[in-house]
């Protein structure tokens, strides 16, 4: 691996654990600057632990993350965030226009109202994951891929600089996983760092140009054309039972 690549996120040292049972044990990660990285592995080996503990939503046992050599705290207005759907209360009386303004909270403050210019910001977001004309529309009323990308739009107005993402593809149908891995090669192609758990091996080589094999601890991280081979998933899902599909 490259001694001149610039880390945007570094893990050090991260245990996380559940009732004294560990999840993810001894996590060393380095995650170079405008990547769009995989983060793969069998079920239950981690993979959203993993960004929840990066994003003090989980506090470790043990560990250490610097976000441009800082921590999440100091950094939280340049990262993003867009968990798994099924994380959401989608019966909370909002607007979609609502939760996407949500991501301009923090420039804004919680006290201060949204201007215009937040509320451009919000609609070009809207338009650009094709979901303009569901402005108005209760986020109960919502399909699943609908759901998905106005947390996307959300995210977009937040003008992160590192995003992270929960299983994006998850329950959305072919068309919006299209439009979504789209916008996401778009910000890669801007600077942006994104950070996604993702299922489908089928896709990981098409998708991503970085990729994390995870199973508890790392089994292998690095350039996807590196990393993403027959050995490394074995080893990744070695007595899982899981049918590795590539």
């Amino acid at each position: 691996m490259s001694k001149d690549l610039e880390y945007i996120v570094e893990v050090e040292d991260m245990t996380v654990a559940y009732h004294t049972k560990p999840v993810l044990w001894d996590i060393d990660l380095n995650i170079p600057k405008s990547v769009l990285m995989a983060i793969v592995g069998p079920n239950g080996a981690g993979k959203s632990t993993l960004i929840k503990a990066m994003l003090d939503l989980i506090k470790p046992v043990s560990g250490n993350v610097l976000f441009n050599g800082a921590s999440y705290r100091s950094q939280r207005k340049h990262i993003g965030y867009v968990p798994q759907s099924e994380s959401v209360d989608w019966d909370f009386p909002a607007s979609v226009l609502d939760v996407v303004l949500m991501g301009r909270y923090g420039e804004l403050g919680w006290i201060k109202r949204p201007s215009a210019k937040d509320r451009e910001k919000a609609m070009e977001a809207l338009e650009k994951v094709g979901m303009g004309e569901f402005v108005n529309r209760q986020i109960s009323q919502l399909s699943g891929g609908q759901q998905q990308r106005i947390f996307l739009a959300r995210a977009l107005v937040q003008e992160a600089d590192i995003y992270f993402m929960d299983e994006p593809f998850k329950g959305v149908d072919a068309k919006t996983e299209r439009a979504i891995i789209a916008l996401l090669k778009e910000l890669k192609d801007r600077g942006k760092t994104l950070i996604v758990v993702h299922h489908d091996l089928q896709t990981v080589e098409e998708y991503f140009d970085w990729v994390v094999l995870l199973n508890t601890r790392i089994i292998a991280s690095g350039p996807v054309e590196d990393v993403f081979t027959d050995e490394n998933l074995k080893k990744t899902y070695r007595s899982t039972g899981q049918i590795l599909k590539r």
